[in-house]
């Protein structure tokens, strides 16, 4: 895990502690695992969920508004 032992996380932890407080852990935490969450059902989406390229972009591009 990146190279990190129990001591170096343990002073990682203490500093967030200390930075945060006690009442924000929980928090911070939670919004953690919300982001874990949606990066991964984001990451295991289907392409063919996604919608279908229409080839306008490039027509908008090629074609400037006169």
């Amino acid at each position: 895990m990146f190279g990190l032992g129990m001591p170096e996380l343990l002073i990682i932890l203490v500093i967030v502690l200390v930075i945060f407080g006690a009442s924000k852990l929980p928090q911070i935490g939670k919004g953690l695992g919300q982001g874990i969450r949606n990066f991964k059902q984001a990451t295991s989406e289907k392409p063919e969920e996604l919608p279908p390229d229409t080839g306008d972009d490039k027509e908008k591009i090629d074609k400037p508004d006169q």
